[in-house]
C-alpha cells in the first residue's frame, strides 16, 4: 500500500510526539517523519551523560536537569526546520513549561501529538524494552510529572494502543486539518 502524500503545511513546522517513556513516541516520530520526507530528532540523544547516568540510577530528572536539554533539543529542531521547513522529533515534554520552553528554542510553528497509555501497558513495555537507560522504576514519576496539555495548546491526543501506522495516519490527518485551517485564516485576514 502506497503512503499518502506529505501534508501541504504551512512553511517551518515542528512536529513532537509527545508523552512519557514508553508511550510509542520515538515509534511515532519516526514513522512519521519517513511519511513527511523529514528529519528525525530523538530527544533521549541530547540528554547529557549526567542525567543518562542519573536516570540509569533510577533518579527521576528535575526542572534543573531537563532546562538545558530542552534548549539543546529546541534549537537542534529549530536548525532542522530552518533548513528543511519541516522536523519531527519525539520528546516527553511532560510539563507545560517545558512545552513552551521548546516552542521559543524552535522559533517555528510547532505541534505536539501525546501519546497515551495505561499504567499497566506502559510498565509492560518498559519492562519488555531492552537496551535503553530509563528504568520501569521512573514511570511513576514521570506519570506525576505529566501536565495534560490545556485546550489552548496545539496537542493532539492519541491512545498509543493502536498499530504505529494507524496512529501515523491520524497524526498526519490531523497534521493536514491544521494546515488548511492555518491556510484559510490567513486568506480571511488578507496575508
Amino acid at each position: 500500500m502506497q503512503s499518502p502524500s506529505p501534508p501541504a503545511s504551512p512553511a517551518g513546522l515542528a512536529i513532537i510526539a509527545m508523552g512519557v517513556s514508553g508511550s510509542g513516541k520515538s515509534t511515532l516520530g519516526a514513522l512519521l517523519a519517513r511519511r513527511l520526507d523529514c528529519p528525525f530528532l530523538e530527544g533521549d540523544d541530547f540528554h547529557d551523560a549526567r542525567a543518562v547516568a542519573k536516570m540509569s540510577a533510577g533518579q527521576p530528572l528535575d526542572d534543573d536537569d531537563r532546562w538545558p536539554w530542552l534548549d539543546r533539543l529546541g534549537l537542534a529542531i529549530g536548525e532542522a526546520v530552518a533548513s528543511g521547513g519541516r522536523a519531527v522529533a519525539a520528546c516527553s515534554a511532560l510539563k507545560r513549561g517545558y512545552r513552551e520552553r521548546l516552542r521559543r528554542a524552535i522559533a517555528a510553528p510547532t505541534r505536539f501529538v501525546l501519546l497515551n497509555a495505561g499504567h499497566d501497558e506502559l510498565l509492560r513495555r518498559l519492562t519488555q524494552r531492552s537496551g535503553h537507560y530509563m528504568p520501569a522504576s521512573l514511570l511513576d514519576s514521570q506519570l506525576a510529572t505529566l501536565e495534560r496539555p490545556g485546550a489552548d495548546e496545539a496537542v493532539f491526543t492519541l491512545g498509543s494502543v493502536a498499530p504505529p501506522e494507524r496512529l501515523c495516519d491520524l497524526a498526519q490527518a490531523w497534521l493536514e486539518g491544521a494546515a488548511h485551517r492555518a491556510d484559510g485564516a490567513a486568506r480571511a485576514s488578507g496575508h
